[in-house]
């Protein structure tokens, strides 16, 4: 179908195109960010799906598509067999990825990464400096870890990119994080807006209010014509409304249904092209989002996808409530899913931290 130039597009289904996987193969991670969905400690977890698990649901996986996998934790460098079950995606034809805190990495752990097919890292990076990203990690030297394995990555032409999560703690020097990461020489950058969970809980107060939110977002999108890394807003989802709103602003003729997704995502992408499994198998929309999707202990990653009564509510727009129900934005923003559940208690409900509508709708 042909659209007109920020035209809405028509029906009330989301796509099903399975695109990103998150797997948390170990909860174990060695240090004890206030921030953290998982509330991770240094320590064994119980009941961590085994090897032939993983090579099992990884067969699974690629009967519904051939995704990117995000190998994760807690610390997947934890994982004894982290690397193996790497390359086992790998040859599957998987895009395989990991996201560390990097202050693991050594030059002969970054070969192995290459080695085993891992085609890009994520190191998070909370501060400007030690103080303020070691305050996030609650480890002393975390900043200076991050950084010696960053460049080890970059030695070794390994592709990383740096993930911000953005609190009242940091937001004033997000702009000298957003610098830090182009010096490195990262591939992208991705912020997060913090989502009030696990150790994250205790940090409501934390969190930045919607006109921060908006403000910061607008900030990142004037980044864009200067940037020479992809940037990206994860659960960040107003982000790809402010897209389009900038850009009718500016006199851009411009595709409403894929302007700015680079093919890859959209607002939230929960559900639709986007899962999580956590270290015991559970089948979630996000990390973020802990709703018992179906666990792969007990049903294929197949039937899970496609029959879970929550993924289906997440692509049937028509169950969207609130004035995110009636947004013109709904299909390339969503709301943040996990953040009405934390704050409302229904995941379906209208996003807490958005200043667009009810009044604001626009019409066609």
């Amino acid at each position: 179908m042909k659209h007109h130039p920020m035209s809405e597009p028509e029906g009330s289904k989301l796509s099903s195109n399975l695109r990103l996987v998150a797997w948390e193969l170990t909860r174990s991670c060695n240090l004890a960010c206030v921030h953290c969905r998982a509330a991770a400690r240094d320590c064994p977890y119980e009941g961590e799906l085994s090897r032939a698990e993983c090579e099992k649901v990884m067969d699974e996986i690629a009967e519904v598509a051939k995704p990117i996998i995000i190998l994760t934790g807690g610390e997947p460098l934890l994982r004894s067999d982290i690397f193996e079950l790497a390359r086992y995606g790998d040859k599957l034809g998987f895009r395989m990825t990991m996201a560390t805190n990097g202050t693991l990495l050594t030059p002969e752990i970054v070969q192995e990464m290459l080695c085993s097919g891992i085609q890009r890292i994520s190191v998070s990076i909370d501060g400007a400096s030690a103080r303020t990203h070691d305050a996030f990690r609650k480890v002393e030297g975390a900043f200076e870890g991050a950084l010696r394995g960053i460049a080890f990555a970059r030695q070794a032409n390994l592709d990383f990119q740096i993930n911000t999560t953005i609190t009242r703690a940091n937001i004033e020097e997000f702009p000298k994080i957003y610098d830090l990461a182009v010096s490195l020489g990262a591939v992208a950058h991705h912020i997060f807006m913090l989502v009030p969970m696990g150790r994250g809980k205790d940090l409501v107060e934390q969190s930045i209010s919607a006109q921060e939110y908006e403000k910061t977002l607008h900030w990142f999108y004037e980044r864009r014509s200067e940037a020479r890394l992809q940037l990206k807003a994860t659960c960040a989802p107003h982000y790809y409304r402010i897209m389009r709103q900038r850009a009718k602003a500016e006199g851009t003729e411009v595709n409403f249904e894929t302007f700015g997704l680079d093919a890859l995502t959209r607002g939230c992408l929960g559900g639709t092209g986007f899962a999580f499994i956590s270290h015991v198998g559970q089948v979630q929309p996000c990390g973020y989002l802990e709703l018992d999707c179906g666990n792969v202990r007990e049903k294929s990653f197949r039937e899970i996808w496609q029959n879970s009564p929550v993924f289906k509510n997440l692509r049937d727009l028509t169950c969207y409530e609130g004035k995110c129900g009636k947004c013109r934005y709904i299909r390339v923003c969503g709301g943040c899913r996990a953040r009405a559940h934390e704050m409302t208690g229904n995941y379906m409900a209208e996003e807490p931290l958005c200043l667009y509508g009810p009044s604001g709708l626009e019409k066609k």
